[in-house]
């Protein structure tokens, strides 16, 4: 364990590149962890890290230890508990920070039973919200198009919790050709359409469409859907964060999985 005083020093200057600049990250092909639930998922389904920072005050803590044994052939270096602060984008610092090589680009499969494409979705929240609820859902593929957020920056693999490492995520994906060779249905979501998603079949192959928080989904994804949906509304909200909607579409198919499931095995 190598141990950095000052703001100063190499490392420390590189790690705050990496921190603050998508560039940076884009030209080393390095993303950050930010915290032990995000290391620990790293451990368990890609790898070792690259590197690891930890604070004096989170060398003390007994899980982040227990994540250090784990990586023995792994560099860490400890920061003062000041420094490190000044590198953390939370405002209560984990205690570990790890750098870890960022998954190649992956081709759109020709076999997918399902998945979900995001059009130009921008706020980082929200995609990290929506890749967590997918994995939650079982659903192994999420297309993001060009104008997509990375899917790999700090802020959305702090909101996704660790459900990069348990989903096919491809990048630059363009979504009208995909959709034109997709072997099932295509689903899409548009405030006020007459058909609601309860009413849907969503079993099989299907493919979700979500759209841009504020301009929504484009016309020509809309007019490749096979069906447009709404999600129907009690209250006087005018419309689902984009992430909700999403949520409410994953768990709607998981449902009526769940229903076939029960019902095959009772006959």
């Amino acid at each position: 364990m190598k141990s950095v005083n000052s703001s100063g020093n190499a490392r420390y200057k590189s790690l705050r590149r990496l921190i603050e600049s998508s560039q940076e990250r884009k030209r080393t092909g390095l993303s950050v962890l930010d915290g032990a639930h995000l290391v620990a998922a790293y451990l368990a389904h890609a790898g070792r890290p690259e590197q690891v920072a930890i604070s004096r005050s989170g060398a003390a803590n007994p899980e982040i230890r227990a994540l250090l044994a784990r990586m023995e052939r792994t560099e860490v270096i400890a920061l003062g508990d000041a420094l490190f602060k000044s590198l953390s984008p939370v405002v209560t610092p984990t205690g570990i920070l790890a750098l870890v090589r960022t998954p190649r680009e992956l081709p759109v499969p020709q076999d997918m039973d399902a998945c979900v494409m995001l059009e130009d979705l921008q706020d980082p929240g929200n995609l990290g919200s929506i890749l967590r609820t997918c994995a939650a859902a079982g659903m192994k593929h999420v297309l993001l198009s060009r104008g997509s957020v990375h899917a790999w920056s700090p802020r959305v693999l702090r909101a996704a919790m660790g459900a990069h490492f348990a989903l096919g995520i491809h990048e630059q994906a363009d979504l009208r050709d995909v959709a034109r060779v997709f072997p099932g249905r295509l689903i899409a979501t548009r405030q006020r359409a007459p058909q609601t998603v309860f009413d849907l079949d969503l079993k099989g192959k299907v493919a979700l469409l979500f759209g841009n928080e504020g301009a929504g989904l484009s016309a020509g994804l809309q007019q490749a859907a096979h069906a447009v949906v709404s999600i129907p509304m009690a209250g006087k909200a005018e419309s689902l964060n984009v992430a909700a909607a999403a949520a409410v579409c994953l768990f709607e198919r998981v449902r009526q999985l769940r229903v076939t499931a029960d019902e095959a095995a009772c006959s």
